[in-house]
Order: C-alpha cells, then sequence, then structure tokens
C-alpha cells in the first residue's frame, strides 16, 4: 500500500515548487556544452543539485545558474 501522506504536506510541497523549472540531463548538457556523462558525474558527485524520479534525474534551472556562477574563474 502507498502512503500518499497528508494533505497539507503535499500543498507545502506545490508551495515550494511553483514555478521551479526542471531540466533534463541532455538537457543541461546542451546549455553546458558537455557531454550527458560530465553532467552525470557532476550530479553523482554533489557538485551539481538533482532530483532523481525512477531512473532519471532532473536538475532545478536553479541549480544550474548557481554552478555556472560558481564555476567562473579570472585568468591571467
Amino acid at each position: 500500500m502507498v502512503d500518499k501522506g497528508k494533505p497539507e504536506e503535499v500543498a507545502s510541497l506545490q508551495g515550494r515548487l511553483t514555478g521551479v523549472r526542471f531540466y533534463t540531463v541532455a538537457e543541461v548538457a546542451a546549455v553546458m556544452r558537455v557531454s550527458k556523462m560530465s553532467v552525470y558525474r557532476l550530479i553523482h558527485s554533489g557538485e551539481l543539485e538533482a532530483v532523481r524520479f525512477g531512473r532519471s534525474f532532473r536538475v532545478p534551472e536553479s541549480a544550474v545558474k548557481a554552478f555556472l556562477d560558481t564555476s567562473y574563474f579570472e585568468t591571467g
């Protein structure tokens, strides 16, 4: 039997996810211009936040932006 949780818990979750856009691993790879395997490595190492849905991952848009913002460095 599947526990569907309390209605207020579901409403709370929906409120936190309002307006959140999720990307697939392939979409993140295209945005970052890297391979899908590179994105999987970032997810498994904990450098890129992701949510697991069954056998696939979804990456919040905010996680992609945060990762890219912290990845810049100056040269020369």
